[in-house]
């Protein structure tokens, strides 16, 4: 089975539609799939419900899709940094599933292990458990929360094998492995790609069998986030 693609826009075609559940891996603007987003961008669907740790930043990442206002839902942890963001969700055009890191990436590891949901006392008496089911364990209350399970997940790794083996370069592991885990089908932008085979198999991060598309993005721009002090 043939899992490389000669474009993002190829990758895409045919299984990306309106009204979706996608995820997104990456942390901030590190280990972002930046060809795909650009793709999806070009795709015009829109009415997409995006589960990503945050919406990257205005003009860059998923703030592209906010911009085109393709996203009308984010099941995100973080939304700092992001003005348009900002602005549509507080003039009502943008729903906002707010979902703290460690319970966000456990939803999306759980939809990839097949559990179907998972006791947490993270978020007990606040906003977050509100209308959710809870339970009283050792005499502490925890709270119910269901797996996340995207029709498509959209991954950024260094490199692959023709069989969709993966590795990732350090931190721009964070969400992705969790991400390719959960997605019904996932799309994979890497930097290379090489023969089957040539991975030491102890090196491989993310097995091939989670991986149905792979694209090439040789340069990508990988955007580094800077604080600036005097």
């Amino acid at each position: 089975m043939n899992k490389i693609y000669p474009s993002a826009a190829k990758a895409l075609e045919g299984i990306v539609k309106d009204g979706q559940l996608m995820a997104v891996g990456g942390f901030g603007l590190c280990g972002i799939p930046e060809a795909l987003i650009d793709a999806l961008r070009d795709s015009a669907v829109k009415d997409l419900t995006v589960i990503s740790n945050n919406a990257g930043v205005d003009g860059f990442g998923l703030g592209k899709l906010l911009e085109s206002r393709q996203i009308k839902k984010m099941i995100s942890s973080y939304v700092g940094e992001n003005k348009e963001f900002e602005r549509q969700y507080l003039a009502g055009e943008l729903q906002l599933e707010f979902t703290p890191q460690g319970t966000l990436a456990e939803k999306l590891r759980a939809g990839g292990s097949g559990i179907p949901a998972f006791y947490t006392r993270t978020g007990v008496g606040t906003l977050v458990a509100e209308g959710k089911e809870t339970r009283v364990f050792d005499g502490h209350v925890y709270v119910m929360e269901l797996a996340l399970l995207p029709e498509v997940s959209l991954v950024k790794a260094w490199k692959a094998d023709k069989s969709g083996n993966l590795i990732f370069r350090r931190t721009a592991r964070n969400f992705n492995p969790a991400v390719a885990m959960a997605g019904k089908i996932t799309v994979v932008e890497v930097e290379e790609i090489v023969e089957t085979g040539t991975f030491d198999p102890d090196a491989v991060h993310l097995a091939g069998i989670y991986v149905h598309r792979i694209v090439l993005n040789a340069t990508p721009e990988k955007r580094i986030e800077k604080r600036t002090v005097r």
